[in-house]
């Protein structure tokens, strides 16, 4: 009996021991609420790369942008730097030329002849101009034009008078200085070199068809001379079917 009594307690608790334990239904919620947290923090983390890439992508373009605006006034500097150098290499060019002698072929102030007033005026106002004084030469060249509308450098005034307004960017004012050479003076030598600075400052106004009939002008009037390669250059920039 003792043994059949030890062996029925063997029995049992081996039985026992190959029932699985019952799992704890805390620890299975906490297993859970892991999984759910990993995967929402594998969410987040996709969507904060996805947020840093874009970003980066306007970032990126915005520096785009930027380069491209930086590109373009590093152009438009270039170009009135060198607007400015043929104005002045075209000013020493004339000054150089002949014995003390003026835009126009008329001696220069304290050349044999010089005419006291008249010279005066208009030599204070070049040299102005000369010297990068634009306010100077404007007042100059206008006083000069009221006081001597017909005298022999008249022409000339009013030509350098609309370069002083071109190279501050007064455009309107510049085209009516170079509109009126043509009008006033239209036998001047200057009346090339005055149509074409017409036709680009009603480029700069952005006046496309002013500007195109202008420059076609000069070619047509003016052909084969500096005047016409200037036009036709800048006749190549007006955007097409601009008006």
């Amino acid at each position: 009996m003792r043994q059949l009594g030890a062996a029925l307690v063997v029995s049992v608790l081996a039985g026992c021991s190959l029932t699985p334990p019952e799992e704890d239904p805390v620890q299975l919620k906490l297993n859970d609420l892991d999984q759910r947290v990993g995967r929402i923090e594998r969410v987040v983390s996709n969507q904060s790369l996805l947020d840093m890439a874009q970003r980066l992508d306007a970032a990126q373009a915005d520096v785009r942008a930027l380069r491209g605006r930086v590109e373009e006034l590093e152009n438009t500097n270039q170009a009135l730097r060198k607007q400015q150098q043929d104005i002045f290499a075209d000013l020493d060019k004339r000054i150089s030329s002949g014995a003390a002698m003026a835009p126009g072929g008329v001696p220069a102030a304290g050349a044999p002849g010089s005419a006291g007033g008249e010279q005066a005026a208009y030599t204070q106002a070049f040299d102005a101009l000369k010297n990068s004084n634009y306010p100077a030469a404007i007042s100059g060249f206008r006083s000069y034009l009221s006081a001597y509308p017909n005298g022999q450098l008249a022409d000339n005034a009013q030509y350098w008078l609309g370069e002083a307004y071109y190279v501050t960017r007064d455009y309107e004012q510049a085209a009516n200085a170079f509109r009126a050479v043509g009008s006033q003076f239209p036998n001047s030598r200057k009346s090339a070199d005055a149509l074409v600075k017409l036709g680009f400052a009603q480029f700069e106004l952005k006046r496309f068809g002013e500007a195109r009939d202008t420059l076609n002008d000069v070619v047509r009037r003016f052909p084969d001379t500096d005047a016409a390669r200037l036009a036709t250059e800048r006749l190549r920039r007006i955007p097409a079917g601009a008006r």
